[in-house]
């Protein structure tokens, strides 16, 4: 696993390809994301993407670090300020290490918010 995720066809399979505290890490966000809100699961750009009314969260795990993404990042900073505005649009980062504090509570906190932002403002991947 270099800079991007690994290769699979399905998230069941992304997930297996997993190990060591990464799996760990994506096991569990995955896990809250599903439980937070009504989202569909696929793999997208080698990440394991959710939609709800377009794209709206992914989950990239790398060598060093995991990536928790929103389409709608920069309106979750309130949420979360350790969101990292990413990109020219509202696009923001969660960046973990092995370190980083991440509840199962939180990340259900941040996919709630966020699928209801792509319900209230539509698909963020639609250029008006």
């Amino acid at each position: 696993m270099a800079m991007m995720g690994p290769a699979a066809e399905s998230p069941d399979a992304y997930i297996a390809a997993l190990s060591g505290w990464q799996l760990e890490r994506c096991r569990m966000m995955r896990s809250a994301i599903l439980s937070a809100a009504a989202f569909e699961e696929t793999i997208k750009w080698t990440n394991l993407v959710f939609t709800a009314n377009g794209p709206c969260i992914l989950i990239r795990a790398e060598e060093h670090r995991v990536l928790l993404g929103f389409w709608r990042g920069k309106r979750l900073r309130g949420v979360d300020p350790r969101i990292k505005a990413s990109g020219k649009y509202e696009l923001g980062n969660l960046v973990m290490t092995k370190t980083t504090e991440v509840t199962a509570e939180q990340v259900a906190t941040l996919a709630a918010a966020a699928h209801r932002l792509n319900l209230e403002l539509g698909n963020p991947a639609a250029r008006t």
